[in-house]
């Protein structure tokens, strides 16, 4: 079985500036991590790799330093890894990303399944999944809880609002997994001893199917960050003593029109 996962470096803290202008975050200077959605997924494909043989390639979109999520993937048992990284790729949308991320697993070769955590902490869309299956034409299950291999496909176990819901599904297809699939191994150091410096594939644009750049980054983008801007931090409070301090809160509440 061939299997490819999606993964992606998020910011390592929760105080990260965007540029007013672009509405894209600056990552520049600030330490990443790999997105934790994603662990789930990468564990999920070295189970089936252990189960029923295979190989698991893991790849990012993102800039060079997306290298080090790579390398975590690697101790903790990926085969090969890739960082899909332009600058004509940067600014992405939903769409975007989910085109670029198509393009660029069809540059690599042909996989039966491809598994994506179900969101990222620094979007949060959790649209990018099937976005990509969209692009290649392939049967998706999201929110997965389960996931069997059964004949020439898979049964995945969907845990939708009202109800629990298992799909089969044809190879090729994608899975987006939901956190109670399973518990993430920890990376390796045995492991990154016996990897030693296991080559990253650092792959451009150029090196898609479609390499016309209106397709990709801003450019591409079907929206567009109108405005933003960081909340307000407004730590102004007041100490009540005891006494008359629930009809004072009623009053507050009144005023300002909560109540």
């Amino acid at each position: 079985m061939n299997i490819f996962v999606c993964v992606k470096q998020v910011p390592a803290t929760n105080k990260v500036q965007v540029d007013e202008k672009t509405g894209v975050l600056k990552r520049g200077g600030v330490a990443g991590k790999m997105n934790p959605y994603d662990l789930y997924a990468l564990e999920t494909a070295l189970r089936l790799k252990e189960r029923h043989g295979g190989r698991v390639t893991v790849g990012t979109m993102g800039p060079p330093q997306a290298q080090a999520i790579i390398r975590e993937a690697y101790m903790m048992g990926a085969d090969e890894g890739y960082v899909f990284s332009d600058r004509r790729l940067g600014g992405a949308d939903v769409l975007a990303t989910g085109y670029t991320l198509s393009q660029a697993i069809r540059g690599v070769g042909d996989f039966d399944l491809i598994l994506c955590g179900k969101q990222t902490t620094d979007g949060d869309t959790a649209q990018v999944g099937p976005a990509i299956a969209e692009y290649l034409g392939i049967p998706h299950a999201a929110w997965v809880s389960k996931l069997t291999l059964s004949g020439d496909g898979v049964d995945a176990e969907q845990q939708l609002q009202d109800v629990v819901e298992t799909v089969h599904m044809p190879f090729p297809c994608l899975i987006t997994v939901e956190q109670d699939i399973c518990i993430p191994r920890l990376p390796s150091l045995k492991r990154a001893r016996e990897i030693g410096d296991r080559p990253i594939h650092v792959v451009g644009l150029d090196a898609f199917p479609d390499t016309d750049e209106s397709h990709y980054g801003l450019a591409g983008s079907a929206t567009q960050v109108e405005r933003i801007f960081p909340p307000e931090n407004n730590a102004a409070h007041e100490v009540w003593d005891e006494g008359d301090s629930a009809a004072r809160l009623a009053a507050l509440l009144r005023a300002r029109k909560f109540i």
